[in-house]
């Protein structure tokens, strides 16, 4: 067989389900490869970078490898986008991309990235953008290339790789005439039972000495599965759980011990909740910036910090964790409940105050709908199991604030990379991942234009994605950091088309909503239709989303910010 009919059946094996590409004749092969499979589905793209934005989503609550592809030079280049999020966020994403032949390196040819005599240097940018990359250059390599640059993809923290296929070893005549099956053989990250004690023995002395602990869980949690866990954890020692918003919905958010998101965006009753705790358990928790109030310094002052992670790395950031336990979360949090079952009795039940936020009269005078209510609106009808994606803009504080998950819901904000609409297009890869599952991306009318026109790959594809666009034609939240450091603004407003007039012209279904009951009652068709939908809901611009640059709350975070400009 040939080099990319080899690649595709070693993803077979591994069981890789779907394929995210752009067409272009360093590819040509690998899409002939792709139309014969019967066990991957191929989505060709209108643009490549929203390929790896979908490998993201397929990957992002799957134990799945995530696979995108494009042509050399500049289709490849398109990539980068969402293997840096793959990064960021810990998805096991495979990207596959052409290369120019090497016998023509420094030539110039079409497409050449050998870095060499003015061409761009695709091999340095790929390796900057993932764990791996790689470079083919023996067709009796195939298997085992792909075989080492899928076990990096999954092994510690899982993130993506990268293999470039010289065009020359597309030719006829060069074939790969020692395939195998490749092998996926990643080790688990399991704690050390020496630190476990530890951990156990420090956190029972703080149970028998009545001191508050509380639990603050991030995405590196839902990632391991450790759903269960967390909550049995909780359970039986009476723990208050904080999340970040990348772990909403880890147990339920109406849950008893549930205190609500830990964030500068967050909700009161936690910033109370971990002001008040004696020990802070950060589990699949990188401490990033919007978790920690831009890194502030003395966020765990006079506290314990117990730290779970996958990677090492994390304890070498901003925060030096008092207790440290290197392992998968799921793995993790099993060891730490049996160790300290063994030495806690029975705890008194914990303080918790109640939130409700989902249900919450919000007050406003516009006639516009406000994006509060939006996100309450969305929070009260998302179906049980439904995926939410919130992309990066204000409307992300929104969705993260008012919508409350239930068991087996599932949450995610755009991550630590945040580009604007990697989760427009990711939701395609999501849904393909998860068909049985309701997903919705809530989404900013500026995220939106950046890459809609892949509304025309679901179309093509019957991909039965949800978008709701919170529509108020600015960059909302680029204006108010305008307004609040240089008070003024500009360049931030826009015109926008009939985004409901386009959804219908691409095929799909659209609407454009201006009161709540219009939304309630478009989304509701939405959802009973199992098509391609797009709701343009016009939302009032004076609205802003809830915000404390300090633990200590709004007030507290006013009076350090009008003190730091004083200081100043």
């Amino acid at each position: 067989m040939r080099v990319y009919e080899a690649l595709v059946k070693g993803l077979e094996g591994l069981g890789v389900r779907a394929a995210f590409g752009g067409a272009g004749e360093n590819a040509a092969g690998l899409m002939l490869a792709l139309k014969h499979s019967r066990r991957i589905r191929p989505v060709i793209t209108r643009h490549e970078q929203a390929a790896s934005f979908m490998a993201c989503g397929y990957a992002m609550y799957t134990n799945e490898l995530g696979f995108c592809f494009a042509t050399a030079g500049p289709g490849a280049f398109n990539l980068f986008s969402g293997l840096a999020v793959a990064m960021s966020d810990s998805y096991p994403v495979l990207a596959v991309s052409g290369y120019a032949s090497r016998a023509w390196q420094g030539w110039g040819s079409l497409n050449e990235t050998s870095g060499l005599n003015r061409t761009p240097d695709s091999r340095a940018m790929f390796a900057a953008t993932t764990k791996k990359s790689f470079l083919l250059t023996d067709a009796a390599d195939t298997c085992d290339v792909l075989e080492e640059a899928v076990n990096i993809a999954f092994e510690g923290r899982p993130g993506p790789v990268h293999i470039h296929v010289p065009e020359d070893l597309t030719h006829h005549g060069v074939e790969v005439t020692n395939f195998r099956d490749v092998r996926l053989d990643v080790a688990p990250v399991v704690p050390d039972p020496a630190r476990v004690e530890e951990i156990a023995v420090m956190l029972a002395e703080a149970l028998a000495q009545h001191k508050r602990i509380v639990a603050l869980v991030g995405f590196g949690a839902i990632r391991s599965g450790a759903g269960a866990e967390v909550r049995r954890l909780i359970e039986r020692f009476r723990i208050p759980l904080l999340t970040t918003l990348d772990g909403k919905g880890i147990v339920s958010e109406g849950h008893p011990l549930s205190v609500g998101v830990f964030a500068d965006s967050g909700h009161s009753s936690a910033w109370k909740a971990f002001r008040e705790a004696d020990v802070v358990l950060c589990i699949g928790n990188s401490l990033n910036q919007h978790a920690t109030f831009n890194y502030r310094e003395d966020l765990f002052a006079d506290k314990v910090l117990v730290h779970v992670n996958i990677s090492e790395a994390e304890f070498r950031k901003a925060y030096k964790p008092d207790y440290p336990l290197h392992a998968d979360a799921r793995l993790a949090v099993a060891a730490l409940h049996e160790a300290l079952d063994a030495k806690a009795g029975e705890v008194p039940a914990a303080e918790v105050a109640g939130r409700d936020y989902e249900a919450r009269h919000i007050v406003h005078l516009t006639g516009k709908i406000h994006p509060g209510e939006l996100a309450q609106a969305i929070g009260r009808l998302l179906p049980p199991g439904g995926i939410l994606l919130a992309d990066a803009g204000a409307h992300l504080a929104w969705l993260g604030y008012y919508v409350e998950l239930e068991q087996g819901q599932n949450f995610r904000k755009a991550g630590s990379f945040g580009p604007m609409a990697g989760h427009v297009n990711g939701a395609i890869g999501l849904k393909l991942a998860h068909p049985e599952r309701t997903v919705v991306v809530g989404c900013g009318d500026g995220c939106y234009s950046l890459s809609g026109f892949e509304l025309m790959t679901a179309v093509e594809n019957e991909i039965p994605v949800i978008w709701v666009i919170f529509d108020d034609e600015e960059f909302k939240l680029i204006k108010l950091f305008q307004l609040t450091t240089y008070g003024e603004t500009g360049l931030v407003e826009f015109q926008n088309p009939d985004f409901a007039a386009y959804a219908r012209a691409c095929g799909a279904d659209g609407y454009r909503v201006e009161t709540l009951d219009g939304f309630e009652q478009a989304f509701r068709t939405a959802l009973a239709s199992n098509r391609p939908t797009l709701i343009d809901a016009r939302i009032t611009r004076w609205a802003v989303p809830h915000y404390s640059p300090s633990p200590d709350g709004v007030i507290a975070g006013l009076v350090e910010t009008v003190e730091a400009r004083l200081r100043d």
